[in-house]
């Protein structure tokens, strides 16, 4: 085991966009029993430090494969396709219009209070978001085009903050 290795690699996962959330666990839990700092208390300092680097490993890789999204974007820089969300801004004309559409419809809501149309929308949001996750999948594993991918990963960025503004609107 290295600590360079790939998170999936270190997992012991397929480098693959579609991850079994069963196997992840048990992955994640066998190896964290393996390299946990507690197993490591009575080691010296630099056997500790080393633990400790391991844990950190071991988290960030199932944070990152756990989250659909995250995964996306990690698996497309292993291919070597960085997704420009900050700075690639474009997206198709049909996107553009039902993004228009989503933000006035959240605006309208959250200045007249009306949760049940914001519960509505957020329900709206996660239907399109479960569409993009399955598209996206299909574009990694299957077609690999990646490409396609990045743009999936640019769209699914905006529906998160559109989903996180309409929570704070419904807190």
């Amino acid at each position: 085991m290295s600590l360079s290795q790939d998170h999936f690699t270190l997992l012991g996962l397929p480098e693959r966009y579609a991850v079994d959330p069963a196997l992840l666990e048990t992955r994640y839990r066998e190896l964290q029993s393996r390299v946990h700092p507690d197993r490591f208390a009575a080691g010296s300092e630099a056997e500790r430090r080393v633990a400790m680097q391991w844990a950190a490993r071991a988290n960030e890789a199932y944070r990152t494969l756990r989250h659909p999204v995250e995964r996306a974007r990690y698996l497309l820089g292993l291919k070597g396709f960085d997704t420009e969300e900050e700075s690639n801004t474009s997206m198709p004309p049909d996107f553009l219009m039902q993004q228009m559409e989503w933000r006035e419809a959240v605006e309208d809501a959250r200045a007249t209070s009306d949760t049940g149309e914001l519960r509505q929308l957020r329900a709206s949001l996660a239907e399109s978001r479960d569409d993009m996750l399955r598209m996206l999948e299909l574009a990694l594993d299957r077609d690999a085009n990646f490409d396609a991918g990045c743009s999936l990963v640019r769209k699914l960025r905006f529906l998160d903050k559109l989903e996180e503004e309409i929570d704070e609107a419904l807190q």
